[in-house]
């Protein structure tokens, strides 16, 4: 099947409007691409993430635009868009697009990926691969925690340093369950996955499925712990040899002051997701909060810092 991508510019800000009247017209899966909107919506939603990709904002530079896709044998939904555009005082243009199988060519996106010197990312279709290493299985499309973020692989790369057999693990911000299922694998007893996504609970416990992993060696739970006191009485009341926590900056810090109540004197806590220029922040917040700092590990622009509970003062 031949398909034809359709490009409409419009002025600066004008997508929403326009793919409004497109999608009461009955054309769906628009792609917008428009600066305006793109920075409208990093603006709202500030506190979600420190780092922007520079590249994905110099290609929207000055764009604003809304690309949609019709087969090329669709002359009645082609002659429809024109009407609609005619109205609108927008243009378009057309373009063919190769004949691919989209079905499936996605998926040459997320190859096998090794990390450290044990394990093995492989995405569900590629989970008969033989290997060596301790085998990682998800499904990428459901949620943020592929391994393939510098942040994901400096936790990945510490925990096989530090996971022994007998292990029990807490994640927050546990997302697609990455890192519990990583704990698991290395040889931890238990891993507890906390998010405040309640998407995310079911996503973790797909993937922990793909790799014979359910309950109670892993155990998934939705909240927040800095404001939700009964799932905070709930997990304090469990001993955790390691605490992950691979999220964002500003999450971090907020975390800090709660951390503590989830480390014994022999826990390790692993924090990840911090830009080089965020790190003197998170490690500040850590040290107020009753932490030392043991140790930094650094990937491209990303650092991920290991602590623990501060020793008692000697009189």
């Amino acid at each position: 099947m031949a398909w034809l991508e359709i490009t409409i510019n419009t002025a600066p800000g004008g997508c929403a409007a326009a793919s409004e009247t497109l999608t009461a017209a009955g054309f769906s899966d628009l792609v917008i691409e428009d600066q305006t909107e793109f920075e409208t919506f990093l603006e709202e939603n500030r506190a979600c993430w420190d780092y922007i990709d520079e590249d994905l904002q110099q290609s929207l530079e000055g764009l604003s635009r809304i690309k949609l896709y019709l087969e090329d044998t669709d002359r009645a939904g082609r002659a429809r868009l024109e009407q609609v555009l005619d109205r609108l005082g927008l243009t378009m243009t057309a373009e063919p697009l190769p004949d691919t199988d989209w079905s499936e060519s996605w998926k040459e996106n997320y190859p096998p990926q090794e990390v450290g010197e044990k394990l093995l990312i492989l995405p569900f279709w590629l989970a008969d691969t033989v290997t060596d290493r301790h085998k990682i299985i998800l499904d990428p499309g459901l949620t943020f925690g592929t391994g393939a973020h510098p942040s994901t692989q400096m936790v990945l790369q510490a925990m096989e340093d530090l996971v022994r057999p007998g292990f029990h693990c807490l994640d927050l911000g546990s997302g697609s369950g990455i890192l519990s299922i990583a704990a698991l694998r290395l040889g931890a007893e238990t891993a507890v996955g906390v998010d405040i996504d309640p998407k995310a609970a079911d996503i973790s416990r797909e993937n922990a499925a793909y790799n014979g992993l359910s309950a109670p060696a892993f155990t998934a739970r939705t909240g927040d712990v800095t404001r939700d006191k009964a799932l905070m009485a709930a997990l304090a009341q469990g001993e955790y040899d390691l605490v992950l926590v691979n999220i964002v900056a500003d999450v971090i810090i907020g975390l800090a002051p709660v951390l503590p109540d989830f480390l014994t004197q022999k826990s390790v806590l692993i924090c990840s997701g911090i830009l080089d220029t965020r790190l003197d922040d998170v490690t500040r917040a850590l040290e107020q909060a009753g932490l030392t700092v043991t140790g930094i590990r650094a990937k491209e622009d990303w650092r991920c810092v290991l602590a623990g509970r501060a020793l008692p003062q000697t009189p």
